[in-house]
């Protein structure tokens, strides 16, 4: 209704309120755009004391954000405030201490690799393999460093010739596969390596204690036997019945002789061809006309080709032992 100076009053209730607007309808002032950032949306004006907005109804509660604080509020607080928000975690979880740096730091290009590493017999992976070269290389420095007389007379009793396997077998037998001829013991742990070990990895300790063995005791009664044989018939002199006769070479031929069976296609006549060549050469280098080169030759064939053809048929359908 008019005044009594003629203009509208701004006071005066709509007939019907008008719902309220959003800040996207109405737009953001100029002046707040600048502060935007302090709320994380768009600010609304704030209406002086004791005066209803316009565009808002008196009841209505400024809107809020969870995560910030209304610039209004803010603006009225007569200290302001800042609230940190912690995660749920221990805060101290958060700091991580900075790596200790070794007191001798080896580069990476001299440590050696795991795959070489895996080939060395360890009393972990093959007990049995790591124990005999342990064995071996104390007789051998019992042989290096005793008393002549004292090794002579042990190498004698362990040897399985003719006259110990007519007299003790089973002490020729057991005794003869812990002694080294020659004493170079760092070439039979290369071999031990190559040819004893990887079968103990897939059949076990106990397997391969048998398999060696077994190998060990048939050579030696195969090869043993015909000389006593010719000797009591008087064809051989009695003096071919003491000769000395250890060694392991029977025990590694007959696993090596298992590991090329289950080899498959070219891979096993490729190892056949080497496992024969192996066993020609020791023959070629050694004194071939002796009797003990002969007696030995046939010994390295028979363990070979019963590792061969005797136990590799049998252990291939063996599953590989869990590790």
């Amino acid at each position: 209704m008019p005044s009594h100076s003629g203009r509208m009053s701004l006071r005066e209730p709509d007939p019907a309120p008008r719902p309220a607007r959003s800040a996207a309808t109405t737009g953001t002032p100029r002046k707040w755009r600048s502060l935007t950032w302090l709320r994380g949306q768009a600010p609304t004006s704030v209406p002086p004391a004791g005066t209803t907005d316009v565009l808002e109804p008196a009841g209505a509660a400024a809107p809020t954000r969870a995560g910030g604080t209304h610039l209004a509020d803010l603006i009225r607080s007569p200290r302001p405030t800042a609230t940190a928000v912690l995660p749920d975690s221990d805060p101290l979880d958060l700091v991580q201490p900075a790596p200790r740096v070794p007191f001798l730091a080896i580069p990476a290009t001299w440590r050696p690799k795991r795959a070489w590493l895996a080939l060395v017999p360890s009393p972990r992976s093959t007990p049995f393999t790591f124990g005999y070269l342990v064995l071996l290389l104390g007789t051998s420095l019992l042989i290096r460093f005793a008393s002549p007389k004292l090794t002579d007379k042990l190498l004698a009793v362990s040897s399985t010739d003719a006259h110990n396997m007519a007299r003790h077998p089973l002490t020729a037998l057991l005794t003869s596969a812990f002694w080294i001829a020659d004493g170079g013991w760092l070439p039979y742990a290369v071999i031990f390596a190559i040819a004893v070990a990887p079968f103990e990895r897939r059949f076990g300790g106990l397997r391969t204690a048998l398999v060696f063995f077994s190998g060990h005791v048939l050579a030696t009664i195969a090869t043993e036997l015909p000389v006593m044989a010719l000797i009591h018939t008087d064809v051989l002199p009695h003096s071919a019945g003491r000769w000395l006769d250890i060694g392991v070479s029977y025990g590694f031929l007959t696993t090596a002789g298992v590991l090329v069976a289950l080899l498959r296609g070219r891979a096993r006549i490729a190892g056949i061809v080497a496992l024969e060549l192996f066993v020609i050469s020791v023959y070629v280098t050694d004194d071939p006309a002796s009797l003990a080169s002969v007696v030995t030759v046939l010994g390295h064939a028979c363990a070979a080709h019963f590792g061969l053809l005797v136990w590799g048929p049998r252990l291939r359908s063996v599953p590989r032992i869990a590790r």
